[in-house]
């Protein structure tokens, strides 16, 4: 294959061009490709596709630009960008050194508060994804009930057990049965297959917080199968409550899988669980050179104290609900942009039927200085001051003009 301009002969400030060249898609985590960020306005040379810094709930661009950020990085940063408690703790874990051949304390001490923070946590393994968590959660299922499928509801990452995507062997994608969100009929359907399953693996917010009593009928089903029950927090613990969902609605399962918001953007995550449930590590094999290297375990630990502090969660919902009230009403007063805020307030998302009015919409608002999450989520966080909501606010009325059918609009 041949380039038609080396990757060298660039400008040095097209960062678009420049990130094409030598990374497929432009960019390594698949949300973060311009196609992703922007649809069909990926293109469009008037919107950011790279940052330089971050800080708070705002991120300037390579070309200086400066942006309220609504996505907060997939929704892995809850407390805000940069913050001066976690980075220092950060900076004091790398200066002391991050990894050796032996585990660090606090590998242990970020395990015993997760244990008093998660209901379901009596045991805990370090890992760096949310989706190295859940593959292990479910390799520890398959390998204590000595069973294979699993049925799924959510989205697990990337890695086979999982995925439809191209070059996963149809054999392992014949292992799972995926049921709908909510419904009861579909995973009463699903147990009476005749082959029974190892785990029900669950996200507990898709469209909204799963209905409790769908959540306590999965707990039933996989006790009376012999199945272990799986909740994937990796968003929604330590935003929708410190302990997850489970700790809101009482439904406790036999794993979890976290990360995320944990560490603030750091790299960490967790399996977490029943002690003679995670006991079973013992006898499979889940391990990562990185698993608990300590950047993130000290970014973990500085989180825990935000959270010991003060009510984060709640921090976050609020400022999500008035991000969600400040878009949903504009949207409201512009039926002509076609875009729904819909979901609860701690992660709520931008719908449309028309995919191209998305797209449009999240471009005009970068221009206008904030970044919107195409689609989902739109996470509220600690560091979405009065300022930077009242920034939001009189954005809004241009993005929503600038959108306006016929010859006023601009942004053709």
């Amino acid at each position: 294959m041949t380039r038609s301009i080396p990757f060298e002969q660039w400008p040095a400030d097209d960062w678009r061009s420049r990130a094409s060249a030598v990374i497929p898609g432009g960019s390594s985590t698949g949300s973060k490709r311009p196609d992703a960020l922007y649809g069909s306005r990926a293109n469009d040379a008037s919107v950011p596709s790279h940052y330089e810094r971050a800080s708070g709930c705002r991120v300037w661009s390579t070309d200086g630009r400066e942006f309220v950020d609504c996505g907060m990085a997939l929704g892995a940063v809850g407390i805000g960008y940069a913050d001066p408690a976690i980075t220092k703790a950060v900076q004091d874990a790398a200066a002391s050194g991050s990894v050796s051949s032996l585990p660090h304390r606090l590998e242990v001490e970020v395990a015993e508060q997760l244990v008093n923070v998660i209901p379901c946590a009596e045991r805990v393994r370090f890992l760096r994804t949310g989706a190295e968590a859940t593959a292990a959660a479910v390799r520890l299922a398959r390998s204590i009930t000595g069973r294979e499928r699993i049925i799924a509801c959510g989205y697990f990452g990337w890695l086979d057990w999982n995925s439809d995507a191209a070059g996963v062997p149809a054999s392992a994608k014949a292992l799972v049965s995926w049921v709908p969100y909510g419904d009861s009929e579909a995973l009463d359907a699903a147990l009476r297959d005749d082959t029974l399953p190892a785990a029900i693996i669950i996200e507990p917010l898709v469209h909204d917080i799963a209905p409790k009593a769908w959540l306590e009928r999965a707990r039933r089903l996989a006790d009376q199968c012999g199945a272990l029950l799986i909740f994937d927090e990796v968003k929604t613990a330590f935003r929708v409550r410190t302990g997850g969902v489970q700790a809101l609605t009482g439904v406790t399962p036999d794993l979890t899988a976290i990360g995320k918001a944990l560490a603030n953007g750091y790299p960490l995550a967790a399996v977490v669980g029943r002690a003679d449930v995670m006991d079973g590590m013992r006898h499979t094999w889940v391990s990562s050179t990185a698993a608990a290297e300590t950047t993130g375990l000290a970014a973990a630990r500085a989180v825990l104290h935000w959270h010991e502090q003060l009510d984060v969660c709640e921090r976050m919902a609020t400022a999500g609900g008035v991000l969600q009230e400040i878009i949903g009403s504009a949207l409201l007063e512009a039926p002509w942009v076609g875009v729904r805020a819909e979901g609860p307030p701690m992660m709520w998302r931008l719908t449309t039927d028309v995919p191209e009015q998305l797209d449009a919409l999240v471009a005009a608002a970068a221009r206008e200085g904030v970044l919107l999450k195409r689609g989902a989520y739109q996470f509220g966080a600690v560091a979405h001051d009065d300022d930077a909501l009242e920034l939001v606010a009189r954005a809004m009325p241009a993005v929503m003009e600038s959108l306006l059918p016929g010859p006023r609009r601009v942004d053709d």
